[in-house]
């Protein structure tokens, strides 16, 4: 069962900045959250969007109850601007992003994304990526080495990605797993040697840290004085970028340290309520060992109108 993680820091954090006020759920997923938000702000509205219609089916039947309340958008939140825009929507109260896979896309076997089961190479969060078997078996290797070192930070991304390329066709998650095995071998109580391998692809092939920056700072731009982006991370590279572009809209200059003028643009557009990113209590942890690596940022878009 897919439980929803920092549940009850989303609602206390993204409270509209007014009672009417539209959130977005950038990720809805299977709906935990917007559930809990809509629950919680009873005059509030909501846009729905995720890339993955199986996911969007889910929710939409989960906030049933919400009908009037709720519009539901098959999509990818890094096109929240053109999304919002064909809703005839301007401004917003407040923006949730809760990234990565899903549990009931990573518990589905047929979606490829687990070595725990014999499946297909697929990988895929919408029907607008790339699988991950196209990307194993039509890459050049210096290209998987790339992606392999970059998305997973594996350090022996080299001979992996040389030992795919060898095998070619790969055309499961078994067979992928057994290949980086063969090359990495497992050392006692540790992670699963293909687990880097695994992570590295569906980045890859969901395309999942591209466009996440401007996607902070569009949502940003959308919010009401105020009002609050909150965003959910599970992996180091997508928190780093988060706490990056959140840092930069808080006027933080992020150039390198010898350029003698700054090139950034930094300026003081939010102010951060998170100086350290909130993660799971050891309660949550206990009940969902999968919340262990979740990162939650909170920013408030500053101007007239604040939230006390």
């Amino acid at each position: 069962m897919h439980q929803s993680v920092l549940l009850q820091e989303i609602v206390e954090f993204l409270r509209p900045n007014r009672d009417d006020g539209t959130l977005v759920d950038a990720t809805v997923g299977l709906g935990g959250h917007a559930e809990a938000l809509l629950e919680r702000y009873p005059a509030a509205k909501l846009i729905a969007i995720d890339r993955d219609p199986q996911a969007l089916e889910i929710a939409r039947d989960r906030l049933r109850k919400f009908e009037k309340r709720v519009a539901f958008v098959q999509g990818r939140h890094e096109k929240l601007i053109d999304i919002l825009k064909q809703s005839k929507v301007s401004t917003v109260s407040g923006v949730l992003a809760d990234l990565g896979v899903s549990s009931m896309q990573f518990d589905d076997a047929s979606r490829g994304f687990s070595f725990r089961f014999d499946a297909p190479l697929d990988m895929r969060m919408g029907p607008d990526s790339t699988s991950a078997a196209d990307l194993v078996n039509t890459l050049q290797e210096s290209e998987l080495r790339k992606i392999l070192y970059e998305y997973g930070e594996e350090p022996m991304a080299k001979r992996i990605a040389r030992a795919i390329v060898e095998a070619r066709p790969v055309t499961t998650t078994m067979q992928l797993a057994e290949i980086v095995r063969s090359v990495k071998r497992a050392k006692p109580h540790d992670v699963d040697p293909a687990t880097l391998t695994f992570q590295a692809l569906r980045i890859a092939s969901n395309e999942e840290l591209i466009g996440l920056d401007q996607f902070v700072t569009d949502a940003v731009g959308l919010l009401e004085p105020g009002a609050r982006i909150a965003v959910i991370a599970f992996h180091s590279l997508e928190d780093r970028i988060i706490k990056r572009a959140l840092r930069r809209l808080e006027g933080e200059c992020i150039c390198p340290p010898d350029l003698p003028v700054c090139g950034c643009g930094a300026k003081e557009v939010v102010k951060i309520l998170t100086k350290r990113p909130q993660v799971p209590t050891a309660l949550e942890q206990g009940k969902n060992p999968r919340s262990r690596s979740a990162k939650l940022r909170v920013a408030e878009k500053l101007g007239t109108g604040k939230q006390g």
